[in-house]
């Protein structure tokens, strides 16, 4: 009898404390949000400048080799290693400041963005607690169903004051 009871209370407790699960597209709100303009704006800058960076080592690079090959037939052995060390040196710099170009520019893009995805989880709070939700998920390629009666995207784009044109 009392392993009914308890099992009873466990189903009774169980039926209340379901919860409300919501999803939201960050992506969707993100493009849709003024401000991206302005970041991405900022990254092509950002890009610029390390490409200017690039273009001057690059020239650096280049006066070397010219140098090198313009007086090799007048250098001792001694002076020959000693330039080809540097050129391999300036070499193995441009390949790193290259490598590290892409990954400086995602680097700077997440920065930038950090106050408009907390913005968004702001906004997302307020909803989902007007809206008693307790769980809200990230839209992706894991989701087989979804029924958009429970996507928050379009009420947090309302919240952050910004209006989606209907597609």
């Amino acid at each position: 009898m009392k392993i009914i009871k308890s099992l009873f209370l466990f189903i009774c407790i169980s039926g209340f404390a379901q919860s409300k699960v919501g999803t939201i597209d960050i992506d969707v709100v993100l493009s849709q949000m003024p401000e991206l303009a302005g970041l991405q704006k900022q990254v092509e800058d950002y890009a610029k400048e390390l490409d200017a960076g690039f273009d001057k080592k690059m020239a650096n690079y280049n006066t070397l080799v010219k140098a090198y090959t313009d007086s090799e037939a007048g250098f001792t052995e001694t002076i020959k290693k000693q330039k080809q060390e540097e050129i391999i040196a300036s070499e193995n710099d441009l390949g790193k400041y290259q490598q590290n170009g892409s990954k400086l520019i995602n680097i700077k893009r997440d920065e930038l963005a950090g106050p408009l995805y907390k913005k968004i989880g702001v906004a997302l709070e307020k909803v989902a607690q007007a809206e008693r939700y307790t769980q809200v998920l990230q839209i992706n390629e894991t989701i087989v169903y979804l029924d958009n009666g429970y996507d928050l995207t379009l009420k947090v784009l309302k919240e952050l004051g910004i209006e989606v044109k209907p597609e």
